[in-house]
């Protein structure tokens, strides 16, 4: 497990938090991804943002999906690493040729 997922496991452990279920953790995953999609519209695409609209930043918004991804991790024992390595490994061996 990785830093991240351990500081996170560390303090729900310490406040005797329950994960949330992991269609609750979808779901909220899906509001965080929206949030990036409407920041990455604001910035790069044709509708720009209400003079009312908080200040948010990429950064924050891959933060969220990152902390909601190790929550969903963590609930299923995964360590993120590995499955990013995993990832990593399999992109690299079915595209090595293709561009």
């Amino acid at each position: 497990m990785n830093s991240g997922q351990k500081q996170v496991y560390q303090w729900f452990k310490e406040k005797d938090w329950p994960y949330w279920n992991p269609h609750e953790i979808l779901a909220r995953l899906v509001e965080e991804v929206g949030e990036l999609a409407r920041l990455i519209n604001h910035e790069y695409g044709p509708k720009k943002k209400k003079s009312n609209e908080s200040g948010q930043n990429i950064e924050e918004e891959i933060g969220d999906i990152l902390y909601t991804l190790v929550c969903l991790a963590n609930t299923h024992d995964i360590d993120l690493d590995e499955a990013l390595q995993k990832s990593i490994d399999k992109v690299e061996s079915r595209d090595k040729n293709r561009f």
